[in-house]
């Protein structure tokens, strides 16, 4: 059975059998908006632009690699002193899935928007710790969005074999005016990788602002 995470909670990548998780996807899930037209006549459904990304980083806390979407513009990159977007990580451990620009319609289709698939064995050993987020490229908040999730799973983007452990975010007041949210983490201790769940959202404006708020505030 999944392990259902709350907001800080830490666990072991040790699955039932007693084996390590090492080759799994960490998947985000999200829904496009619904809404009922006036006076509950016909409906709308609203695209939602959700990216995750991630950052990989070594033992000293310094960014090593990263993961995010090539579609962002590189002029506008630059002026965060950030370089053009890329699928895979330099030591091709971590690969992503690709952008999704609208989210699940109609409900929850049981697959996840964006992936990122993870060889534990394959990173590069100087990586200590990789930071998962979502930033919304639309004007819609977490409010509004019926759900996101975060998950690890064995399978493909494609295929759902086993899920191991996974954290939902509802929508609620709380995530008024909230467009970036940091998921969670892969770390490691004492040679073993770990995950913890972070769950904070902000009012960052565009990933960057994202990127330097993990390096200034998340990283150990």
């Amino acid at each position: 059975m999944a392990i259902r995470l709350e907001k800080g909670q830490k666990i072991n990548l040790e699955k039932n059998n007693g084996t390590k998780l090492t080759s799994f996807c960490v998947g985000c899930n999200w829904g496009a908006i619904e809404k009922k037209g006036f006076l509950g006549f016909g409906s709308e459904t609203i695209d939602v632009d959700l990216d995750l990304s991630c950052l990989m980083i070594d033992s000293n806390g310094n960014l090593v690699d990263y993961i995010y979407s090539p579609e962002y513009r590189p002029e506008f990159l630059a002026q965060y002193g950030r370089s053009r977007g890329k699928l895979d990580s330099n030591d091709y451990a971590l690969h992503h899935s690709g952008d999704d620009r609208k989210g699940d319609e109609g409900g929850d289709d049981g697959l996840d928007n964006e992936i990122i698939v993870v060889d534990l064995n394959k990173i590069n050993p100087n990586i200590d710790q990789i930071f998962f987020f979502l930033n919304n490229c639309g004007k819609e908040d977490f409010s509004q969005i019926p759900y996101a999730a975060i998950r690890m799973y064995e399978g493909t983007p494609t295929l759902v074999k086993e899920v191991f452990a996974q954290y939902d975010v509802a929508a609620e007041p709380q995530y008024r005016g909230k467009l970036a949210l940091i998921m969670g983490k892969l770390y490691k201790r004492n040679g073993e990788w770990k995950f913890a769940a972070i769950g904070d959202a902000y009012e960052d404006a565009h990933l960057c602002i994202t990127i330097k708020r993990i390096l200034d505030n998340y990283v150990r």
